[in-house]
């Protein structure tokens, strides 16, 4: 599709009925391994929203009906778009609860990693969480504060904050550590990597930090911050004036991956 003919919003049909036989049996084997491994190593709403949202049906969802249980539940919609979007375009569509989704599935040769984000990544990876109430509000705030920090210039430092919670957050529940973002728990070795390596940092949550920390793009990160609840990840971004955030980080390096300061304990 053309820059000319591209809708403002990015938006496309999923087409869902020209998926191959093939292209539903690598969904069917990616969610096999991904639910064999994960029900004692991920936060117990993730589960609960595979369930809710039927995502065990065999085959690739259809956008339109898996919408239609996650509005009933979370007045949230699944829509489809040809690949990344510029970042306007999708914090707005997560201020008015849609989440966007690649139509693509991954060929067997990219099982284990590709670069972009597929239809597996995107839906079994995001759209679980999203059928819990308090997640859910976090993506809208999140959206919603996405469209501040463009006008402010500091899309980098939220883009920070989204990494370590929605793609790569890890949380304390119960007293253990588990998976919650959907970097790791659509990946069959970062599932096991983020827990269980003595390797990555285990860093407990703290709003400014993660904003001023870089992340690894290609590889398995080398660490990991841990909120104590969504309910506190929620209250801490409503309530928090990222403003003066970005007027304190302008100009500031980055800490690296990896990198544990003086006053911080890692946990797990």
């Amino acid at each position: 599709m053309s820059a000319a003919t591209q809708p403002s919003d990015w938006t496309v049909p999923q087409e869902w009925r020209a998926y191959s036989s093939d292209e539903h049996a690598m969904w069917d084997t990616l969610y096999a391994r991904q639910v064999a491994q994960l029900p004692s190593r991920v936060v117990p709403a993730f589960m609960e929203g595979l369930e809710r949202l039927k995502l065990s049906e065999r085959g690739i969802p259809d956008f339109v009906e898996l919408s239609g249980r996650l509005r009933a539940l979370t007045g949230w919609s699944v829509v489809a778009v040809p690949g990344l979007v510029p970042d306007e375009v999708f914090f707005e569509h997560l201020a008015n609860r849609r989440f966007v989704a690649g139509r693509f599935i991954r060929r067997p040769e990219q099982m284990d990693y590709l670069q972009e984000p597929d239809v597996f990544h995107d839906v079994f990876g995001h759209v679980p969480l999203l059928a819990n109430p308090v997640f859910a509000d976090y993506m809208q705030a999140y959206g919603e504060g996405g469209l501040r920090a463009a006008k402010l210039g500091a899309i980098e430092n939220l883009a920070r904050l989204y990494w370590y919670t929605v793609e790569f957050g890890l949380i304390s529940d119960g007293g253990a550590l588990k998976l919650y973002g959907a970097g790791i728990v659509s990946s069959h070795g970062e599932s096991v990597y983020a827990l269980d390596d003595p390797r990555p940092a285990r860093i407990p949550f703290r709003m400014e930090r993660v904003m001023r920390t870089d992340y690894e793009i290609d590889d398995y990160q080398k660490n990991y911050f841990v909120i104590d609840s969504f309910k506190d990840l929620l209250r801490e971004t409503l309530e928090t004036d990222f403003g003066p955030i970005y007027e304190r980080l302008r100009g500031v390096v980055p800490i690296a991956p990896g990198t544990v300061l003086e006053d911080e304990v890692c946990v797990g």
